[in-house]
């Protein structure tokens, strides 16, 4: 299995998600960030399981999705780099490099 690190920008996308769902019910927000963690193991085991981010026209950069977010990773040969997990509804910046460490 590829090892999977998380950008720092990332990480707070994932805690503003927490703490936005949190605000009516922290059991469920629980429940959201543990599936979106979660994904990231398929992500390790399959890394080309996810699709080409269309915004970006690379191969490299990948995402999949879970509930309505995109969880959005660059996909190098020894790891797997989270760089972004956001609502499906937002606009990704026009350079990926904007996500996180490219």
């Amino acid at each position: 299995m590829i090892r999977i690190d998380w950008a720092r920008s990332a990480m707070v996308d994932l805690a503003a998600i927490y703490e936005h769902i949190a605000q009516d019910s922290p059991r469920y927000a629980l429940i959201v960030v543990d599936r979106l963690t979660n994904r990231t193991k398929q992500i390790a085991s399959f890394p080309l399981s996810g699709q080409a981010v269309p915004e970006y026209n690379r191969d490299d950069i990948r995402e999949v999705i879970e509930y309505s977010y995109r969880i959005v990773y660059l996909a190098e040969p020894e790891r797997i780099y989270i760089i972004a997990v956001i609502h499906g509804a937002r606009l990704l910046p026009d350079n990926p490099n904007a996500l996180g460490k490219q």
